[in-house]
């Protein structure tokens, strides 16, 4: 299952049905789960923890050391779930002492070639990255979110659940739930109404999120106050309890609005 010019750390330690293509190397303290797949000429430093049934394509650079020059060579480490599809030329880098001290990416993951993702970034599950979209340090990008080919996420932004982007759009603030955004500076453009579809958000429940996206964005209230009429709503709606919360736990770089 390692072919024979794979380099693999005596430190390293990979389940017995891992597969290793040509030329890889897998450096100590790297973790590799049961069903993993890694092709040819992919790179994985650690320490680094990789779940299970994950496939890891070509020229991938995994769990590298953080492009952050405050970084002193402290033991940080990246965490990878389990069902990731990583496509060729993805980069992906350990945390920082300054911040969580970990990356982590959780489950079923789609991400597509070019990608980059930095140091202490937190991945949900269920996401597809397309081609080149890059998040800088220490952003959040919540569960079922899909970022368009070319997506730009400034550090320390979040991208709540559901959320979609644009190809080329540049994320210079947090993203609510459900919310769609286009632009060089994004921009809101509606909710994410097909995958509220697609995601089996029932009619009633697509309402509701439809009302809380009129209120932040169309009351012409202050976000302060939005915030507080949107918590009267969320009665009998995950959804709007979802848009709620994420716009109440606070924002560093406000919200696009």
């Amino acid at each position: 299952m390692i072919h024979a010019t794979a380099i693999i750390d005596a430190d390293a330690r990979l389940a017995d049905d891992v597969e290793v293509g040509p030329y890889s190397v897998i450096g100590a303290g790297v973790e590799i789960g049961s069903g993993s797949r890694i092709g040819p000429h992919v790179v994985i430093e650690g320490p680094t923890r990789i779940g299970r049934n994950n496939r890891i394509f070509q020229f991938a650079s995994i769990g590298a050391e953080p492009q952050d020059k405050k970084y002193a060579g402290e033991s940080t480490t990246l965490v990878i779930g389990d069902g990731n599809t990583i496509r060729e030329c993805v980069t992906i880098n350990r945390g920082t002492a300054q911040d969580r001290g970990e990356t982590t990416i959780g489950d079923d993951n789609w991400i597509m070639a070019y990608c980059h993702i930095a140091h202490d970034c937190v991945i949900g599950s269920h996401t597809i990255f397309a081609n080149n979209a890059t998040l800088a340090g220490h952003v959040e990008i919540h569960d079922h979110v899909i970022l368009g080919g070319f997506t730009r996420v400034h550090q320390f932004c979040r991208i709540g659940a559901y959320a979609f982007t644009a190809m080329g759009a540049g994320i210079p603030k947090d993203v609510p739930p459900f919310v769609r955004v286009a632009g060089h500076l994004a921009q809101p453009f509606g909710l994410n109404v097909e995958g509220l579809k697609r995601k089996g958000f029932s009619i009633e429940e697509q309402k509701a999120v439809k009302d809380a996206y009129r209120v932040l964005y169309r009351s012409k209230l202050s976000l302060e106050e939005a915030v507080g009429r949107i918590g009267e709503m969320t009665a009998n709606s995950p959804g709007v309890t979802l848009f709620h919360d994420f716009l109440a736990k606070g924002c560093q770089r406000s919200i696009v609005r």
